[in-house]
């Protein structure tokens, strides 16, 4: 029996370490990032997997100053560096010395290819552009509820203005489904006329990041939208087909708020502007009719009041004069009127007339309370031939001819046949001065 040597375990792992390590040099995999950390060190550690299994990664900071962008969740890349084992985890790991994202290539001929189709549509043209509210009320956002963009909007609307609303339909804006709700949140605001004007956007990021606004489906909502859209996707070099579509384009989406309401803007600086202008000129015509005002008061005319106040006094006199002529002959007219009614009046003799009238009403009063009474008699009799009927089919009438009714014991409900009793059963018979309790005997 062979005998095997007894290793430690640094020595088992660095056995391993000097066989694997140098064949696996200058090696290529390709997988999804996934489990990414960055350390404060600026080193990045994640794990490369596919369907059937991962291996753990490090790119160290050196390395990773080189990368367009920052890897995140997700991504398909292809990692170029050699096989370590670390020894203090005894696990193995690749040192990633090349990162390269893949994909890229495909979004941007993709990106390409829609814009060209769009741009043939007229999607693009100036003519389509609608022109932004002058002076918004409501101002509709789509975005993320939890990103910077919302509160930088906020901010900057805060900041300017009172007396608008900003209606948030909150979405999201990357990943699967991001674009369907951009677009519905878009046809939402118009199928229930939520805003004056709309702001869709989000922050910057990678093309991956922003592809949402890229999608054919977005373009769509943008360009068949009635309320007028400001695109904000993004930083000021990034541009997709949102940014083309839509009415206006902003760099970010604090621009994006100064653009909503830069027409009100405006108007404030021209109202502040015409107020100077106003009370510029108020206090410059004040100070001419002050200087009229001093000369008028040194005119000669003003050195001795008599010269204005009696040439006055004489037209007031006059005035007074006229005034008592007027009234004179006004009531003369008047006399000579009231005498000629009163010569009519006599003429017309009214006690006369009241006499004539006084017969014609007494012969209507007393037609009146004839027929009244004519008819009061005629309803009378008919009353009482009614009470005669009614007395003649009152039950207790009948009772009076010989006639009872029979009613069970304690009970008020009529008897009408010989089913409803039984032998040696007590009734009661109802007759017309009393009741009887009676046993029936027998039943024919």
């Amino acid at each position: 029996m062979r005998l095997m040597k007894t290793l430690s375990v640094t020595e088992l792992t660095f056995a391993i370490k000097s066989l694997l390590e140098p064949q696996f040099r200058g090696l290529s995999v390709q997988g999804e990032i996934s489990n990414f950390k960055m350390q404060t060190s600026g080193h990045l550690y994640f794990s490369l997997k596919d369907a059937g299994a991962q291996i753990s990664a490090v790119l160290f900071k050196g390395n990773a100053a080189s990368l367009p962008r920052m890897p995140k969740e997700g991504d398909q890349v292809i990692a170029s560096g050699e096989l370590s084992i670390y020894a203090p985890r005894g696990g193995y790991q690749i040192v990633i010395r090349e990162l390269q994202f893949i994909g890229l290539g495909e979004l941007l001929m993709k990106l390409h290819q829609l814009k060209e189709r769009l741009e043939a549509r007229g999607w693009f043209a100036k003519e389509t552009k609608k022109a932004l509210p002058k002076l918004p009320q409501r101002i509709g956002v789509v975005t993320s509820p939890t990103g910077a963009v919302i509160q930088d909007i906020l901010q900057v609307l805060a900041r300017r203005f009172r007396g608008f609303h900003v209606v948030l339909n909150p979405v999201k804006v990357q990943g699967d489904g991001a674009a369907a709700e951009i677009a519905q949140a878009i046809d939402d605001f118009n199928r229930y006329d939520l805003a004056d004007v709309l702001i869709v956007g989000r922050g910057g990021g990678s093309i991956e990041d922003l592809w949402a606004f890229n999608e054919e489906v977005v373009a769509k909502a943008i360009f068949e939208s009635k309320i007028p859209i400001i695109s904000a996707v993004g930083h000021e070099t990034d541009f997709t087909i949102a940014d083309w579509v839509a009415d206006v384009r902003a760099p970010t989406p604090s621009a994006a708020a100064e653009i909503a309401i830069a027409e009100k803007t405006n108007l404030l600086k021209f109202l502040r502007d015409t107020r100077t202008n106003l009370e510029q000129r108020v206090r410059q015509q004040v100070g001419d009719i002050r200087q009229r005002l001093s000369m008028v008061q040194k005119h000669p005319l003003f050195a001795s009041p008599h010269t204005i106040v009696e040439p006055k006094a004489q037209a007031l006199d006059a005035m007074e004069e006229g005034i008592l002529v007027a009234m004179r002959a006004k009531i003369q007219k008047e006399r000579a009127a009231l005498q000629s009614f009163e010569r009519q009046l006599a003429l017309l003799e009214p006690t006369r007339k009241i006499g004539e009238w006084k017969a014609l009403l007494k012969g209507y009063s007393d037609r009146t309370g004839a027929a009244m009474k004519h008819l009061i008699g005629l309803k009378k009799d008919r009353l009482q031939r009614i009470a005669d009927h009614l007395q003649s089919i009152n039950p207790r009438s009948l009772l009076k001819k010989g006639y009872s009714i029979l009613f069970a014991k304690n009970e008020n409900s009529i008897i009408l046949s010989t089913k409803e009793i039984t032998p040696h059963q007590t009734v009661r018979a109802l007759l017309h001065d009393g009741e009887i309790l009676a046993t029936v005997d027998e039943i024919r």
